[in-house]
């Protein structure tokens, strides 16, 4: 069995205790470095090679969005998964552009966290419909800094339609179902406009999507 090698990002050692805690019961994960700071994070990312990076948002210094940035730039096999409260931070949206792979809210329940940093970790993005899709369609409310990826014009028709069902937040059994294919063949056009698009994984697909206004917060 591989072992998830994780690092906690949160300026709270409560939080940081709690979730060690919780972690050091689990066989197949383990904790392999703190950080009360973005600051501080970036550098154990570095020293330490995690697989996962647990990051808080708000946090004194170099904030979590920097810190994602630099080590997703830095480290492109670390994933960073956010935890925030999500209702209160309206700073969430950012985290996506800087490269995050999922979130996290701080009050889920054990098996919900420890199963997404096991999806995130085998190369899947959280998707999950209350948190990241509402997240998503917030993100592409606001007004973006630059028009969609020139990427998109070497996309398929048939993978424009398969990246606007990712954006939809289908799973690639649901893509199979609903465009009468094969799972493998669904696998496979999601694996096509990963690299095309440059995307790091699923969540950054359905940014994709949104840009390029194949998906709205109304569809």
């Amino acid at each position: 069995m591989t072992t998830i090698r994780l690092l906690l990002a949160d300026d709270q050692p409560l939080v940081r205790t709690g979730l060690r805690m919780v972690i050091d019961g689990t066989p197949d994960i383990d904790v392999v470095g703190e950080a009360a700071t973005g600051a501080q994070a970036v550098a154990l990312a570095r020293e330490l090679a995690p697989d996962i990076v647990v990051m808080d948002i708000r946090m004194p210094g170099m904030d979590g969005i920097e810190a994602t940035q630099m080590i997703t730039t830095e480290s492109p096999e670390a994933r960073v998964v956010v935890l925030t409260t999500f209702d209160s931070d309206t700073h969430v949206h950012a985290s996506l552009r800087a490269g995050a792979s999922g979130f996290l809210v701080k009050d889920m329940d054990l098996d919900g966290f420890l199963n997404a940093i096991r999806v995130v970790a085998a190369g899947d993005a959280l998707i999950a419909p209350g948190v990241t899709r509402r997240l998503i369609a917030e993100f592409a409310g606001r007004p973006v800094p630059s028009p969609p990826a020139p990427e998109l014009a070497a996309v398929t028709a048939r993978e424009r339609e398969v990246l606007t069902l990712v954006g939809r937040g289908l799973s690639n059994a649901e893509l199979a179902t609903r465009l009468h294919i094969s799972p493998g063949t669904a696998k496979a056009h999601v694996a096509s406009l990963l690299s095309k698009l440059g995307a790091r994984d699923r969540v950054h697909l359905v940014i994709a999507a949104y840009e390029a206004g194949l998906v709205s917060p109304s569809r």
